[in-house]
């Protein structure tokens, strides 16, 4: 009798605190539903997305990936010997990824040679994705510099424009994209397209 007593005095006490633990675990999800805010699939870019609390946005960008390095297309094309790189991104008013308002193109040029600026008459952009052609005006300078890479100055300028999202989707949907900027011509390449595909379906439509 006194076993049996002592029997049901342990599982009075221990199965109380194991239920307690168990619901307390239950609460939490599992390691594999939990989403992180940045990402690099096969296409080599990476895709970062915050909340701006002081813009009232969510943001969710391409970061700065490289285009080409290799000769331009265009005889009277001031980019020679550079490297271009672009970024994308797309702005959702508030805390969501269901309704984006616009996307930003930024253009990133590289070059040993600092007369190799873009002059405001050399800033503007044509994208023909399959075919059709989207003139999206005149990039806005947002940042030059210098930088020291390897002993070696590199100027650096970065060109900004506002793209309508409905223009964006036409672009990252195409198979061929080629962009003009001023006298220069050059195609994205297909991991390029590839990164702006993978930054589109990231909204939920």
């Amino acid at each position: 009798m006194k076993s049996l007593l002592l029997i049901l005095s342990f599982c009075v006490t221990v199965f109380p605190f194991t239920k307690i633990e168990f619901a307390r675990n239950s609460a939490l999800p599992p390691p594999s539903s939990v989403q992180t805010s940045s990402s690099k699939p096969k296409h080599g870019g990476k895709i970062e997305a915050k909340y701006d609390g002081f813009a009232g946005e969510t943001v969710i960008a391409l970061k700065k990936m490289r285009i080409t390095c290799e000769a331009f297309k265009g005889m009277q094309s001031a980019l020679r010997d550079a490297c271009v790189s672009f970024a994308v991104s797309l702005h959702c008013p508030g805390q969501q990824l269901d309704y984006v308002r616009y996307a930003k193109l930024s253009l990133i040029v590289e070059t040993k040679d600092w007369q190799k600026r873009h002059p405001l008459d050399e800033r503007d952009l044509t994208i023909v994705a399959d075919g059709v052609r989207f003139r999206l005006g005149t990039m806005s300078l947002v940042g030059q510099d210098v930088e020291n890479d390897r002993l070696v100055d590199v100027m650096r300028e970065v060109l900004e424009v506002t793209v309508p999202y409905k223009t964006f989707l036409s672009i990252a949907r195409a198979e061929t994209v080629g962009m003009r900027l001023g006298k220069t011509e050059f195609e994205l390449k297909d991991k390029n397209i590839e990164a702006l595909r993978d930054l589109a379906s990231r909204i939920k439509q």
